[in-house]
């Protein structure tokens, strides 16, 4: 399977969870049908963003494997990356096009008025979802 596919499979199976998770903190979520196929259609959203987070892996390091060799330059492009995209994303969709908004449970960063967990979101799944892609290619190379 080409590591397109494994990355946005991956990524898809790692957000959704997440996205059901943090379901309550927006409003108007009430895990009907309608927010688990709300939060599915974001998770392949999220799947597009962690490519976006690889292809500018891929650009700096210069390799399409850069995920693969752990180290402080991988691990910074995941965390930058992820954290520019995260706080962007939040930040555009509650302040500029109004698509979401948060329930007072959301916890807010301070200034920026977005919420913590969508943010962290981008931080912490990134490097998960490519620790287990860089895993599969060890085991797959021996």
């Amino acid at each position: 399977m080409p590591l397109a596919v494994r990355l946005f499979v991956t990524s898809v199976a790692f957000n959704y969870p997440w996205e059901m998770g943090q379901a309550f903190l927006y409003v108007g979520m009430d895990y009907s049908a309608a927010t688990w196929w709300h939060c599915f259609v974001a998770s392949l959203g999220d799947g597009l963003l962690v490519g976006l987070i690889y292809g500018c892996g891929r650009m700096v390091m210069g390799c399409s494997n850069w995920f693969t060799r752990p180290g402080l330059k991988p691990y910074a492009i995941m965390v930058t990356t992820g954290l520019l995209i995260g706080v962007l994303v939040e930040w555009v969709a509650v302040h500029v096009l109004a698509r979401w908004a948060y329930t007072a449970a959301m916890p807010l960063i301070p200034l920026l008025e977005i919420g913590w967990v969508p943010v962290l979101q981008m931080l912490i799944l990134p490097l998960l979802i490519f620790s287990v892609l860089a895993r599969s290619a060890r085991i797959r190379a021996e």
